[in-house]
């Protein structure tokens, strides 16, 4: 979803200033002094009470005191979360290629929406998403530029947390190597995430 915005978190009868981030599966708060991550699986209840989204979590409640206006905006996201070809802004019609993802849910998804797919690199594509597992696979970019049409995108999905193999500032330095420029980021799954890029508009 990628909501972000600073707000004070209150739980326990103790406050703490810091930010927080709304992504597909969970919400996660960075402290001066302290991090918390709240998954949405394991909200009993979300609602608003005055500018704080009240986040009913098994560990006892949680006030997240928001900038006004905020907390109706975070629980529209909430309760209706867009779809994964949404945030990837896949349509029908589209000339997709996917290269090195096996996520099943994602190609049923993608099947679904566009009929079929490819799976290798194709001329005058709409959209490549590309697995990358290390800098090696990166060195591609610049080939995969070639296939696209002028106002296509590459998305690069790679581990993320403690698993991650790649940086994000690695993905983008790549990006910019191939010529491309990076215009967004989207929580892939719960293992994954991933990065577009794009050709700049100057060269299209």
């Amino acid at each position: 979803m990628g909501l972000e915005t600073n707000c004070t978190l209150e739980r326990a009868r103790r406050k703490l200033v810091g930010k927080a981030l709304l992504e597909s599966d969970h919400i996660a708060f960075r402290g001066k002094t302290k991090n918390a991550k709240f998954l949405l699986s394991e909200l009993s209840r979300v609602e608003i009470q005055g500018n704080a989204l009240v986040l009913e979590h098994p560990e006892g409640p949680a006030f997240l005191h928001l900038a006004e206006g905020m907390a109706a905006k975070w629980l529209a996201k909430i309760r209706n979360p867009r779809s994964l070809l949404d945030k990837l802004g896949v349509s029908e019609g589209m000339k997709v290629v996917v290269i090195n993802v096996d996520d099943a849910d994602f190609l049923q998804q993608l099947e679904r929406r566009i009929g079929s797919y490819a799976t290798r690199a194709t001329p005058k594509s709409d959209m490549i998403v590309y697995g990358a597992e290390n800098q090696t696979a990166l060195e591609r970019l610049e080939a995969l530029k070639g296939t696209l049409v002028p106002n296509g995108a590459i998305w690069v999905v790679h581990r993320k947390g403690k698993e991650a193999t790649l940086r994000d500032v690695e993905v983008f330095a790549a990006g910019r190597r191939a010529g491309l420029v990076d215009n967004k980021v989207a929580s892939f799954s719960a293992t994954h995430t991933a990065e577009r890029l794009v050709i700049p508009r100057a060269e299209r």
